[in-house]
């Protein structure tokens, strides 16, 4: 609330018997704005869902003031926003947040927004919600572009959107390149099989990058769905690129590595397309296509996707197998990584019975690694397995169906 002309951020332990305790009870925004102000940080946000009537003034004997909280100085790289307009006060909203809150959800992370758009979009929506009784408002002084949420396409550089998000590419059937690319999208083995025999060392040397990593993508793709000349080109990558020039390889591999995670809106997938991520990984041995894997570590960096370890640093991750020795076998518990139990159910248990219970498969230890290895998202050349008890590793495995590692 504001007293006397300036705003402060009440505790719930702020002393309100009069306005002097009150004010050396709470928090000067000024204050907040002087300790921002000093940081090295380029952009400054401040977002205030706090308008509101000082409920106090007629104890403190005092006529009523302005209503709502006062204006602010903005310093040079800050922008604060308010969810009323200087004199206003907020709605507290029909759910959980107020009306301000609910709409800065809605907007927050639209894709490639500046957040001056982003804050106009949220003004429309307070609104229209409350029938323009409330019109939220900013003070800025920015002098750059600030998004909450930019779109992959918008961060790699390497690359054109339209190869990033892959479903805009259209096919050109004037160029070879494109020409392939349709064939391995045709679905038909034999049609895809074909299609690979006129990737040569001479026709890549007359491609584009960009066109190259659309064409890893879909080989990648083609491989996961039983294409053969697919499936051997990705198993047998350097020898099938040999003679290639460094730059045109390395952007088939990028294409390859992308489709693995990423979708064809650039959109992280839920579940990566694991059919082949074993083998491509494994390419990680080779220091010439180090870069390829720089690449696609910084690009779900980018993605703000949640990983146990990031792919393309080769990163080791040490797991623990928690089992239990059940009559001629092992049953699975637990697995911890980093001390915590991250072995769930990913749906309900299985009904047997009428009674929902743990349905167990069997399973190798090889089999488990690589399962783990998929869910995970954790190459199996940087997958470290110990078991307990140590004997378990060399038993047969009795592992709960629809049980998972995956992130939540």
């Amino acid at each position: 609330m504001q007293i006397d002309g300036r705003n402060y951020l009440l505790a719930i332990d702020t002393d309100i018997s009069d306005e002097t305790d009150a004010k050396h009870s709470s928090l000067s925004l000024d204050k907040v704005i002087d300790v921002m102000e000093k940081s090295n940080a380029s952009t400054k946000i401040i977002i205030l869902d706090a308008c509101r009537d000082n409920p106090w003034e007629r104890a403190w004997s005092r006529a009523a003031s302005i209503r709502g909280l006062a204006s602010v100085y903005a310093p040079k790289g800050t922008i604060i926003g308010f969810a009323t307009s200087p004199g206003e006060l907020a709605s507290d909203g029909k759910g959980r947040n107020g009306t301000y809150t609910e709409a800065l959800l809605q907007h927050i992370d639209e894709p490639d927004l500046t957040i001056e758009t982003m804050f106009k979009r949220v003004r429309n929506t307070v609104a229209a919600e409350t029938r323009g009784k409330q019109t939220s408002w900013e003070h800025t002084s920015l002098s750059g572009n600030f998004f909450f949420n930019i779109s992959l396409g918008k961060i790699i550089k390497s690359y054109p959107e339209i190869a990033i998000a892959d479903e805009l590419f259209v096919v050109d059937e004037t160029k070879p390149s494109h020409k392939i690319i349709k064939g391995l999208k045709s679905h038909n083995w034999y049609t895809q099989n074909a299609v690979l025999s006129q990737l040569t060392a001479a026709s890549v040397k007359k491609m584009t990058d960009s066109n190259l990593f659309v064409l890893g993508r879909n080989i990648y793709q083609a491989a996961c769905g039983g294409s053969n000349s697919a499936r051997i080109f990705v198993l047998s990558f350097m020898d099938e690129t040999s003679g290639y020039p460094d730059e045109k390889r390395k952007a088939l591999l990028d294409g390859m590595l992308f489709e693995i995670f990423f979708d064809p809106k650039a959109k992280l997938r839920s579940k990566i397309k694991s059919n082949l991520f074993n083998e491509l990984f494994d390419l990680q041995k080779y220091a010439s296509l180090k870069e390829s894997f720089e690449f696609i570590a910084e690009a779900l960096i980018a993605s703000d996707g949640e990983f146990y370890a990031l792919p393309g640093r080769d990163h080791e991750l040490a797991v623990t197998v928690g089992t239990t020795k059940v009559k001629d076998a092992y049953r699975v518990d637990a697995i911890y990584v980093d001390g915590i139990n991250v072995f769930r159910a990913e749906d309900e248990e299985w009904t047997v019975g009428g009674e929902e219970q743990k349905v167990y498969g069997r399973k190798s230890a090889a089999d488990l690694k690589e399962q783990l290895s998929q869910e995970l998202v954790v190459p199996m050349r940087s997958l470290k397995l110990t078991y307990t008890p140590a004997s378990a590793v060399k038993g047969e495995l009795q592992v709960p169906f629809g049980y998972t590692v995956r992130k939540p």
